[in-house]
């Protein structure tokens, strides 16, 4: 007779029953890159980039195809949309419904007139501030089409892994608050929890620190496809604190290819107006760079056509660009504090830094030979794997510490148009920072915060992030109200900010989430023009503080003179009427110790004006009370508040 197992298991008070444990999908580590892309993952302590089964390498191209038409796709995929490889063959048929180096495009606006020169795609007409690519008879977003490449690498991943459901997703160091968050949101769409953003040159640092046991001041020189970063980082007993970091203009191994497929533009008889001729142009050059990485010469072919190159003519077409990374580097350093030589090494990472010429400069900018014996395509997803592992396996080190810095300062519109910087450009964050303010005008009851961010003096200069009003304010006399403002920063780069009033607690926080962002470009130049008009911003930020006091003391006279006036003899109200016009002409001026000198001389002509008033003030307060009960109700006052 058989057994059957009982449909309920039962037992008995008291007593339980140990469940079988369900199996946790590792975290892994993404490099999410321009050109390509890789995944990573902790195996026996060690990180290891996880190749693809057929191809064998670990590198997904990232391109996305969205022409018509078959192919193998990863689950979640829309039909028709192929990955990697694939997609780049089909790019040759398909130039503007494949859309490749997607990362440059995010979080960009639609109306940013660089985005059009960033490749022969189609855009939407009416796309709003976000860019979208017209794709096969369909519209989709840079954040879409990131998501194809995250979704592509978690198929792979889970043919050896499992279910994978976690992962630390690296990004450039200047990546700005806007494409952050598109990077979150293209982990999310993929099926993925992004536990965390980590700076593509800290990851670096992480693998190299970890592997090796490093410890000093570091230059991490990553070019890659797209992108151009420098970070100085120390590195002290498991402790990763960056000091600076720069970067450089939309700058990269597309570039290279550029300037490579221009030398060969016309001898090859291509067409720059044919998209499929300058694709399969571009094909060609990025395959011939690479063959004069181990050879000084080679062929580039296209429409049956051969075009020789020489290595020497490579590095001649592209030392502009190589040149370019310097300027940022020597900025790096002098905001890190450090020369050349007193960084221990430099770390390359990314496929560019392969070319020779790129490595030949690098070593002459910091007098020593830079570290490259990590594959420096692999580094960045090596280090995000670590830092997968670390926050989420028990048994792992857990005596690392990642402390990255915020790439612009951040502020809030104060009168006159200024900006007051609440976090300064290079703190580390995760930070935050609190700032008292109060309110202009009588019976103010409502209070427009204005997020900007960048290095200049005037809101017109800057950036702005986010807009909202705080109401609920107590009509107080101006001045007296104060309210709190907080920004945090928190581990990823992303910014929330909270206005609280003290008297009422009224508050209201906002998470501060733009639709598009800066390019490494825009960062650059807006870096560059806050030190080429620093003298004259500060200049003008005096000239326009001395303004704002002069109309705050203009507002307040001409409402003691409305209300008190009969405390004045006329020549006296003379006077002061006189000291007003100068100020209000000294106001108009771009005087700012003139300004000032007029509002003491309004200063002292009004000071005896300003005593009746004030006596008045405390005969009226006094009315009807004597000395002896003022005293009791201080006295009882005092005993409420506890002595």
């Amino acid at each position: 007779m058989s057994v059957e197992s009982p449909l309920f298991q039962i037992s008995e008070p008291g007593e339980t029953r140990a469940k079988d444990a369900c199996p946790v999908s590792p975290a892994v580590g993404i490099d999410l890159g321009t050109t390509n892309s890789l995944l990573a993952w902790v195996q026996g302590g060690r990180p290891v980039c996880l190749a693809d089964a057929d191809e064998g390498t670990p590198m997904l191209p990232s391109v996305v195809s969205y022409a018509p038409g078959g192919g193998s796709l990863p689950p979640g995929s829309e039909p028709g949309v192929v990955v990697g490889r694939a997609a780049q063959r089909r790019a040759l048929d398909f130039p503007q419904d494949t859309i490749a180096s997607v990362k440059r495009f995010m979080g960009r606006s639609a109306d940013d007139a660089e985005t059009r020169r960033l490749g022969t795609y189609r855009f939407a007409a009416e796309s709003g501030p976000v860019v979208r690519f017209g794709v096969a008879g369909r519209e989709v977003t840079p954040v879409e089409v990131s998501a194809e490449i995250l979704r592509a690498l978690k198929a792979r991943g889970e043919k050896v892994l499992g279910p994978l459901t976690r992962a630390i997703i690296t990004v450039p160091a200047y990546f700005d608050d806007a494409q952050r968050q598109a990077t979150k949101d293209a982990g999310r769409l993929a099926g993925l929890e992004v536990l965390r953003l980590v700076n593509e040159p800290t990851a670096a640092a992480l693998a190299y620190g970890l592997d090796k046991g490093s410890q000093g001041t570091f230059a991490v020189y990553d070019l890659g496809g797209g992108t151009f970063d420098i970070s100085i980082l120390k590195l002290v007993e498991g402790v990763f604190e960056v000091k600076a970091v720069g970067g450089d203009s939309q700058l990269g191994g597309d570039d290279f290819d550029r300037a490579l497929a221009n030398l060969a533009l016309e001898p090859l008889g291509v067409d720059p107006s044919d998209s499929k001729q300058v694709r399969r142009l571009l094909d060609a050059a990025r395959a011939a760079k690479e063959a004069l990485t181990g050879s000084e010469t080679t062929s580039l072919s296209v429409n049956g056509r051969d075009h020789r190159l020489t290595r020497a003519e490579l590095e001649a077409a592209i030392r502009p660009l190589v040149e370019k990374t310097g300027v940022a580097v020597r900025r790096a350093l002098k905001d890190a504090g450090v020369t050349p030589a007193e960084v221990d090494g430099v770390i390359l990472v990314g496929g560019s830094t392969r070319v020779p010429y790129v490595r030949r400069y690098v070593q002459e900018l910091f007098g020593k030979e830079p570290l490259s014996d990590i594959d420096p395509d692999e580094v960045v997803a090596l280090g995000a794997a670590v830092q997968a592992d670390l926050l989420t396996n028990e048994s792992a080190r857990q005596d690392v510490l990642l402390l990255d810095v915020a790439p612009l300062s951040l502020g809030l519109e104060t009168m006159g148009g200024l900006v007051e910087k609440v976090i300064a450009r290079n703190s580390t964050v995760p930070t935050s920072a609190t700032q008292t303010f109060t309110t202009y005008a009588d019976g103010q009851t409502a209070l427009d915060v204005h997020v900007v961010q960048g290095e200049r003096e005037l809101v017109a200069d800057c950036r702005s992030l986010a807009r909202f009003v705080l109401r609920g304010i107590p009509p107080l006399p101006a001045g007296l109200a104060r309210i709190d403002i907080t920004f945090k920063v928190d581990q990823d780069g992303l910014l929330s900010v909270t206005a609280k009033e003290q008297l009422t607690g009224v508050s209201q926080t906002v998470q501060v989430k733009p639709s598009h962002g800066l390019t490494d470009d825009e960062v650059e130049r807006m870096l560059l023009s806050s030190y080429e008009h620093a003298e004259a911003d500060i200049h003008l930020r005096n000239v326009i503080d001395q303004r704002v006091e002069a109309s705050r003391i203009l507002q307040a006279a001409e409402k003691q003179l409305a209300e008190n006036g009969d405390l004045l003899e006329a020549s006296e109200r003379d006077v002061i009427g006189a000291s007003m016009s100068a100020l209000r002409e000294k106001s108009k001026g771009d005087d700012a110790n003139a300004i000032k000198e007029a509002i003491d001389a309004l200063d002292h002509a009004s000071s005896e004006f300003a005593k009746r008033v004030m006596e008045r003030g405390i005969q009226r307060a006094m009315g009807g009370h004597s000395v002896t009960q003022i005293e009791s109700e201080i006295a009882a006052h005092h005993d409420r508040i506890g002595g």
